[in-house]
């Protein structure tokens, strides 16, 4: 990778992944873009940075051209709750995107990498330690953008020798940027809700396990899995990534250790229940291990000890 575009750079991800990007790579070797413009972080006057339509492929091609662009990060999405609401829109904007960069990839020749989710699986996967290569029939539209996504990767790359790579995140955990429309955002939240209120109303139940993997080390697979040597490569599209499997009572738990006082209670979002409960409540890693040497640096504890320092200094 030498110089890098970042579409959705206002994101969860992009917010953390473009200053990783540009701490390893240089700062005018990044392009920073998104539909929202100017962009409002801390980073955004220390590289170059456009507004860019996503859904429109010539203003892709504008940035390719202007700044000689080998590797494309493409971060935008619909999330899962929020495209429930709004199918559509969730497709148009998630497979409208996609399909604009592979065929720009094709053209320009530049490697792609658009995240997978862990809302790629359903409920006839099997919820334990689910493999990585196993049956993925995804019960809400998020999800169906992504097996799509996964199998037009693939099918760029072995068609026309495209560059895709991905993982299939599951519930990001961030201090720095708010979800917004996801059904594990809850585990963003509680950490929001305990440092300001001392206590959580969660919309998922108590007992329901869904993987989580922490944001330093979300951004470190996606630089990572880009970094490594092609041929080291045996799957693609998609590997899957976790860092803990957790439920709301282990996390409401674990705070407790650092906020004796902090208190949760529960109720129970129909709809984002039902998401979170077609999806596995593990995921088995070993592939992207082996393949390309995945290694997560974050457990719970040392999550929660990080998440806890960082946003009392913020928020306090």
């Amino acid at each position: 990778m030498k110089n890098i575009l970042v579409l959705g750079s206002s994101g969860q991800i992009g917010s953390e992944l473009v200053p990783a990007l540009r701490k390893r790579y240089g700062n005018d070797h990044v392009v920073a873009s998104d539909i929202q413009y100017p962009l409002k972080t801390d980073w955004a006057d220390e590289g170059p940075s456009c507004k860019i339509d996503a859904t429109q492929a010539d203003q892709i091609a504008e940035v390719i051209k202007k700044y000689n662009i080998d590797t494309i990060y493409n971060l935008v999405a619909i999330l899962s709750a929020t495209a429930e609401a709004k199918p559509l829109l969730g497709w148009n904007i998630g497979m409208g995107v996609l399909m604009n960069c592979l065929e720009l990839s094709r053209e320009f020749k530049t490697a792609l990498f658009t995240p997978s989710s862990i809302g790629a699986f359903g409920p006839e996967t099997p919820n334990d330690k689910t493999p990585q290569d196993t049956i993925q029939r995804p019960k809400t539209i998020y999800g169906i953008t992504k097996v799509a996504g996964e199998l037009l990767g693939d099918y760029y790359h072995k068609r026309f020798g495209v560059d895709t790579r991905s993982v299939r995140y599951p519930g990001l955990i961030s201090n720095v940027a708010l979800p917004g429309g996801g059904t594990t955002d809850y585990a963003v939240e509680i950490y929001y809700a305990a440092i300001k209120d001392g206590h959580f109303t969660c919309p998922i139940k108590s007992d329901t396990y869904m993987d989580m993997l922490y944001m330093p080390d979300a951004i470190e697979a996606a630089i990572n899995l880009m970094e490594i040597d092609p041929d080291r490569l045996i799957h693609r599209n998609s590997f899957n990534v976790t860092g803990m499997s957790v439920s709301p009572e282990i996390i409401a738990n674990e705070i407790k250790k650092h906020i004796p006082d902090f208190t949760i209670s529960y109720d129970v979002d129909p709809l984002k229940q039902s998401i979170a409960e077609s999806w596995p409540n593990s995921l088995d890693d070993s592939v992207a291990r082996k393949e390309w040497g995945w290694n997560p640096k974050y457990d719970l504890e040392s999550m929660t000890k990080d998440m806890i320092q960082v946003l009392t200094k913020k928020l306090k």
